[in-house]
């Protein structure tokens, strides 16, 4: 009995042992990176879905993530605090778009560099941004356009009154002319 608790610990230690390797793996290797940057920041209207440890991308590379998400009391924008790789230096003029990885995919902030040969400084802010596109505010404008439109079709079954008496006009002188053959 001595043996099997014996061999019975030893599975147990073992299995314990197996599961903190493949957690120590998955960890080390689950994209997310300790790597050092600089923070810049950037004020958005909306950041809908926006997530700290989102994505920072240039020309769809990552090159940081967000670390902070805000609301400035003042003017109630969304502020955001984002780190950028050290080896990337930003015109004055770069852009910030919240961005999405299609339909139902995460938000990322998109830069895009602009031609000012002045570098933003680090800890600067980026001042032209673009806010989050709300799909639901979308789809919902989408669909009151698609039924508005069918709503004002004119006249039954979307013919035109006209039409409607037109063909009456034509049967009736149709059912006239057969009446007045002998």
């Amino acid at each position: 009995m001595a043996k099997r608790n014996l061999a019975e610990v030893a599975v147990g230690a073992a299995v314990i042992v197996l599961a903190a390797g493949f957690l120590g793996y998955a960890v080390a290797h689950s994209g997310r990176s300790s790597s050092t940057g600089y923070p810049m920041h950037a004020a958005f209207e909306r950041i809908d879905g926006l997530t700290i440890g989102a994505d920072v991308r240039l020309a769809g590379v990552k090159i940081g993530r967000v670390t902070e998400t805000s609301i400035d009391a003042k003017t109630y924008q969304a502020l955001v605090t984002m780190t950028v790789a050290d080896n990337i230096a930003l015109p004055r003029d770069t852009s910030a778009a919240v961005s999405s990885d299609g339909l139902l995919g995460g938000k990322y902030i998109n830069l895009v560099p602009g031609g000012d040969e002045r570098i933003l400084p680090r800890g600067g802010r980026i001042t032209v941004t673009q806010s989050a596109v709300n799909i639901e505010d979308l789809l919902g404008r989408f669909i009151f356009s698609a039924t508005s439109l069918a709503g004002a079709s004119p006249g039954a079954g979307g013919a035109h009154p006209a039409a409607g008496a037109a063909a009456a006009g034509a049967a009736a002188a149709g059912a006239a002319a057969d009446g007045a053959k002998p």
